[in-house]
């Protein structure tokens, strides 16, 4: 295929891991990088190879080379740069979540919808062999019918001053990690009779960040009686970005499912057997990149899209009202 043509919004440290390493696997160029600092960016392009440094957001995007942008941007500005890009006809490949809030998704998905082109919320664990294993487990009836589900989002703090620290920019533990165990949650719905609903939730604010929650919990109820459990965290001891799937026959276990570069074992365990499965170390961020470009070279078909993003996001706000929190607010440019 022809090389996929990308711009790049901002010089994250996110942004080397999650496109520059992948494009340069797969033979993507990348064609042009902004950033509020010119340095960074100039830094950035330096260290990545990429063929341009604009000198806006708004120059990347209205580069006729690039064709489709990537945007690694705080969670606030993730919605209004995905709708810019969108507006001038360019895919979009953005970080999770893809907007502040339900309602912003909803506009950012029919923007897509309407422009024709190319919408991925970066949740680049369902690409990998490590998830993809866990749900053909349930789909060929290895672990017997769902009962529970666990997924566990937990961190040690960032700086306290992160912008993952920031109600402005849209942060919080749930939308920085939360998110993640939540739409792994979503994701076994085709085994479990249809989405889950909502239960229970529980969250603790920042200490002196009123509305940013440090850490949440929430319990989860699928149609067919299955159970979901959910626990997330800025603020804990330890990394812990775990998956247990129990079903009436046994049960599977990965240690790391959103990071499976660093541990690709997905453990099963029966009632006749027990075995460890290496599923590989090839980044998740690599698979979901291949299957962008796939997408929008000959129309391959994504696990998730628009409406994807918009249920993850709904279920967000979901628990954070149900917390006692507010939903994050959307942000005009």
């Amino acid at each position: 295929m022809e090389p996929l043509r990308i711009g790049i919004l901002g010089a994250a440290r996110i942004a080397g891991r999650a496109i520059a390493e992948p494009a340069r696997s797969s033979g993507a160029r990348l064609v042009a990088v902004a950033a509020r600092d010119r340095d960074r960016a100039e830094a950035f392009a330096a260290e990545h190879g990429v063929e341009k440094v604009h000198a806006s957001y708004d120059d990347v995007i209205a580069d006729p080379e690039v064709e489709a942008i990537y945007n690694p941007l705080a969670n606030s500005l993730h919605g209004p740069w995905n709708l810019k890009a969108i507006a001038a006809g360019k895919h979009v490949l953005t970080e999770k979540p893809s907007a502040s809030n339900a309602t912003e998704a909803a506009a950012v998905g029919d923007a897509a919808a309407e422009r024709g082109v190319v919408l991925l919320e970066g949740f680049h664990y369902v690409f990998h062999p490590v998830t993809r294993r866990l749900h053909e487990l349930l789909a060929k009836g290895e672990l017997g019918d769902l009962q529970h589900v666990e997924t566990t989002m937990v961190m040690p703090p960032p700086p306290e001053d992160d912008p993952r620290w920031s109600l402005p920019l849209a942060g919080g533990a749930v939308m920085d990690v939360g998110c993640y165990a939540l739409h792994a949650q979503r994701m076994v719905a085709p085994w479990a009779g249809g989405a889950p609903r909502l239960v229970s939730a529980r969250a603790g604010e920042r200490k002196r960040l009123p509305g940013v929650d440090e850490w949440l919990n929430a319990d989860l109820e699928f149609p067919n009686g299955a159970t979901g459990s959910v626990r997330t965290s800025m603020a804990a001891e330890t990394l812990d970005f775990s998956c247990r799937i129990v079903g009436t026959r046994g049960e599977a276990f990965a240690p790391s499912f959103v990071l499976p570069h660093l541990d690709d074992r997905v453990i099963v365990t029966t009632k006749e057997d027990h075995w460890v499965e290496q599923l590989g170390r090839k980044s998740s961020y690599a698979y979901q990149l291949e299957a962008f470009t796939a997408r929008i070279r000959n129309g391959a078909p994504l696990p998730i899209d628009a409406d994807d993003a918009v249920a993850t996001m709904t279920l967000i706000d979901e628990c954070y009202r149900t917390a006692g929190l507010e939903p994050r607010p959307t942000t005009t440019l």
